[in-house]
């Protein structure tokens, strides 16, 4: 039955009109307009048939982790829909900065001063640098990219002020084992005294949290898209 609402939820579209509104309640109960929070739909191992799929649902902004799996699935789809936003939510290896440029419209993973040089390269050969958010890990992981929360004033002023680099927000991925509100707070806290109202931080399994505590975008995958594809090697 097409109108069967089990059927529908259990769609493409159907999961995100539920993470939507699922947005839409967090900000509200908070006393948030939901229009001021991004979904980033996160598409990484999954086709351009899917990344379709959900644009036909109305999605425009978009999240990659890889940079070649990004640059194989989406010049074609971003020619087709110009409106679309594709965010870099993935580490970033400084001899990738060529290929990033006029395929991301923003990179979310700045976290250190070799990138952030490699970037300045490209914009004084000419190049127009994407959006940029930094990185900051919040968890102090050894084995997760991002600034160290107590660097992180310092890397954001050398940022603004010896680098002149497009800085407008932050982004974290909390540990997987601890309550991740802890590590939200101390990413907007960071923000707050910074002066960056941007906040990407929250993904499928507490993005509503996220909102709560500030986020302005949400980078979710499977709550959307469902279970990732396996990936095999030859």
């Amino acid at each position: 039955m097409p109108n069967d609402p089990a059927v529908i939820a259990d769609t493409l579209a159907g999961r995100l009109a539920a993470v939507r509104a699922a947005i839409a309640e967090a900000a509200r109960a908070t006393g948030r307009d939901p229009s001021d929070v991004i979904l980033v739909a996160v598409g990484k191992t999954y086709g351009a048939e899917v990344m379709e799929e959900a644009i036909a649902a109305g999605q425009r902004i978009f999240g990659e982790n890889r940079v070649q799996e990004a640059a194989g699935k989406w010049p074609g789809l971003k020619a087709r829909w110009p409106d679309i936003r594709l965010h870099l939510i993935g580490p970033l290896q400084t001899n990738k900065v060529k290929d990033v440029l006029g395929l991301f419209d923003v990179v979310q993973t700045l976290d250190r001063a070799g990138l952030a040089e490699a970037l300045v390269k490209a914009r004084d050969r000419g190049a127009a640098l994407p959006e940029l958010l930094v990185q900051v890990n919040t968890g102090k992981e050894p084995q997760k990219a991002g600034v160290d929360p107590a660097e992180a004033d310092a890397f954001l002023a050398r940022c603004r002020d010896e680098w002149r680099l497009p800085v407008t927000g932050l982004m974290c991925i909390p540990p997987a084992d601890e309550p991740p509100a802890l590590h939200f707070a101390l990413l907007r806290e960071i923000a707050r005294r910074n002066g960056l109202d941007r906040l990407s931080m929250g993904m499928s399994g507490d993005y509503a949290t996220a909102v709560r505590f500030g986020a302005t975008m949400v980078r979710v995958g499977s709550a959307i898209f469902g279970a990732r594809p396996s990936v095999t090697t030859g």
